[in-house]
């Protein structure tokens, strides 16, 4: 595997080279009259040219040949992606799934893009404004094939495997309790390395961004230096049999078929590119006198909506921490929320539902559907001895938060087989403890 290096920083201007071939980078003006080793400039666009200065995205490309040389495109197979939000009836129910299974390479060769499953969402990839969740499981790499978005960006939370993606920014290796963002319109490819599984949150219209950090001060959550783009990396590859060309536009698939890499970028500056960050690096702000503090404190990064202080989707981690909260109940509490709550196990046990909610798995509880620990959670924290306590040890789930009221597709309720319908019984053993007569 070849080395991987990285620049830190999130939202950042850089400029990167392979150093294959210094001096890529011309000097002096975006895109001059001869580039340099007679490269193309290419100019990819994440916002409107208009944007303010602070939320406007765009990076040079310099390759050997322009993305606009291919064949026309043609619909591609569409399998379980979907934007068809209404396949089925509304379904209000706490929702979870078991883990979601992945096939043998032997009986079922399955690569990133044929191995997505739409799983649930809202809103409209024409209008700009909405997301999806999605599923992936692949036991095959990617060969002679690339993808791009036009819907929006990809948010890839691995589960199990590694992902080594190949983008037109250079390489970056993504390991289950990392996050990978692909933003809209960037090529990429990937590669496996056995039977690989994961989660995608996409998001229509809008980019991720760190949160504000309001009064939590300078320091907290995710910082931006932690957050790694890659540096350039290109190949000089002609494909004759045909090197595919996957795009996602208006929720459909796409191909079109060019005779060389897409991957041929020698040199690139600009601030929109992909990154990845380690969950491990979370700084977590907690309780430390009484109540269960709101899940926000523990945003990673957010799609921030029209209305202020609304997200379309925050991405949200459960990661190990101390509870050190005095007299109060310290697991999340019973609740009914404005916003749908969609969550995914990366590794261990999470805190409220120690059994059931499995590492692969997920579960959806909709907007205003209630939700909380389960009976034994609920007993045990109850009557515990309160001291600092560490929680969440060896385990790192998360959730997809979102001010949309999301459908759940046919695949997530019927076809995938991994729906557990006793889910809700986690609840039924909860029984009154109420005494009219006593505090």
């Amino acid at each position: 595997m070849a080395e991987l290096k990285y620049m830190p920083g999130f939202g950042n201007e850089f400029s990167s080279e392979d150093p294959r071939c210094p001096g890529a980078l011309p000097e002096g003006q975006n895109n001059p009259q001869v580039c340099p080793y007679g490269l193309y400039a290419e100019q990819l666009s994440g916002s409107a040219f208009t944007c303010p200065r602070s939320s406007n995205k765009r990076s040079w490309l310099y390759r050997i040949l322009p993305s606009v040389r291919h064949k026309p495109f043609q619909a591609f197979e569409q399998k379980n992606l979907t934007q068809n939000w209404d396949e089925v009836e509304p379904d209000p129910n706490q929702l979870r799934w078991k883990p979601f299974e992945i096939p043998r390479a032997d009986e079922k060769k399955l690569d990133f893009v044929t191995g997505l499953h739409t799983l649930c969402g809202a809103g409209d990839a024409r209008s700009r404004n909405g997301i999806a969740i999605h599923i992936y499981t692949c036991n095959t790499s990617m060969i002679n094939r690339c993808f791009y978005n036009s819907d929006g960006d990809f948010l890839i939370v691995p589960q199990q495997g590694n992902l080594l993606i190949l983008t037109e920014f250079g390489k970056i290796l993504v390991e289950p309790n990392e996050i990978c963002v692909i933003q809209q319109g960037m090529r990429f490819s990937v590669e496996v390395f056995g039977e690989t599984r994961g989660y995608v949150l996409e998001v229509y219209g809008v980019h991720f961004e760190l949160p504000d950090l309001g009064p939590i001060g300078a320091n907290g959550l995710a910082n931006p230096r932690d957050f790694l783009t890659p540096v350039a990396w290109y190949e000089e590859r002609t494909v004759p049999s045909g090197y595919s060309v996957i795009s996602k536009y208006q929720g459909k698939l796409f191909v079109a078929l060019q005779d060389f890499s897409p991957f041929n970028v020698v040199a690139w500056h600009g601030n929109y590119a992909p990154y990845k960050y380690n969950l491990d690096n979370f700084m977590v702000i907690n309780c430390v006198a009484f109540d269960h503090a709101d899940p926000s404190i523990f945003t990673v990064l957010t799609a921030k909506s029209m209305r202020p202080g609304v997200a379309i989707a925050d991405f949200v981690i459960f990661p190990p921490r101390w509870v050190v909260g005095n007299n109060t109940f310290r697991p999340p509490y019973y609740h009914r929320n404005c916003m749908s709550e969609f969550m995914g196990l990366i590794k261990g046990h999470y805190e409220a539902k120690e059994e059931g909610f499995q590492p692969g798995g997920s579960s959806l509880h909709s907007a205003m559907t209630p939700h909380g620990p389960d009976m034994e959670c609920f007993e045990k924290a109850s009557t515990v001895k309160l001291e600092p306590e560490r929680v969440a040890e060896g385990a790192m789930a998360f959730m997809f938060e979102s001010s949309l009221s999301m459908a759940v597709t046919k695949w997530g309720l019927q076809t995938s087989n991994r729906l557990d319908k006793d889910y809700y019984r986690c609840w039924e053993p909860l029984k009154s403890h109420f005494h009219p007569d006593q505090k």
